[in-house]
């Protein structure tokens, strides 16, 4: 084997470890957008999920709130059904 023959074949040998990398790269890469697609659309249903979970915490309050007055109504009630029984 000449030297150009042995160099002919270190060239064409790196230009396939070349070509190896570069797809490499290539399915790395299409990997990386895929990903960031699929952040991307984690993040927004994360948001979303955020605002529901405010939403449904207000609406906890809310119900808190028509809790207490139920109960304050009951015991309203309750007693003045008891001072009625009481007097009758």
């Amino acid at each position: 084997m000449t030297r150009l023959e042995a160099a002919q074949a270190r060239f064409a040998e790196a230009m396939t470890r070349l070509e190896e990398v570069a797809l490499s790269l290539a399915g790395y890469r299409a990997r990386a957008e895929r990903d960031a697609a699929e952040i991307a659309r984690l993040r927004q249903e994360r948001e979303a999920l955020i605002a529901r979970v405010q939403e449904l915490e207000e609406e906890g309050r809310q119900l808190a709130g028509i809790t207490e007055e139920v109960e304050q109504r009951l015991d309203g009630a309750i007693a003045e059904i008891r001072s009625a029984l009481g007097k009758s």
